[in-house]
């Protein structure tokens, strides 16, 4: 699962998430991509089951990117513990996704067979998605 090497702080604020995605908000790499259409947290868990899912889809034609990653520790306290005693301690990593982001790019393969493979990725994803090719962007 994907997860930071090493970072500088243990544990991080829990934040907001306000406002439309700047960056990674462009199909880069591939032809078609899966866009955010609204803010969430995604797990690592997440992302490596909708990747998994894509490229079992696929079967070793084309290529796949995953444009977001895991670097926001969310802590939890044990179950049946009382208030107090500190902040609990980091149990996963999730990638902070503001709408508009592409979360993912395909390509080397069909329209149709992106498309299939990225309904199934979404289906993994706690968020609303669209569907996104390089078309859509006048490039």
């Amino acid at each position: 699962m994907l997860m930071p090497k090493r970072v500088k702080f243990r544990k991080q604020q829990r934040g907001r998430m306000k406002g439309l995605a700047t960056r990674g908000s462009k199909i880069s790499f591939g032809q078609y991509g899966l866009k955010a259409l609204e803010p969430c947290w995604i797990s690592s868990r997440q992302i490596e089951a909708a990747r998994v899912a894509m490229t079992r889809y696929i079967k070793r034609g084309g290529k796949v990117w995953i444009r977001i990653f895991p670097q926001k520790p969310v802590t939890q306290k044990p179950a049946e513990t009382r208030m107090g005693k500190g902040k609990g301690s980091p149990e996963f990593w999730v990638a902070v996704v503001k709408p508009g982001r592409v979360m993912f790019e395909l390509s080397g393969v069909d329209e149709d067979v992106a498309r299939e493979a990225m309904r199934l990725a979404s289906h993994k994803l706690p968020v609303k998605t669209k569907f996104v090719s390089q078309s859509d962007f006048g490039e």
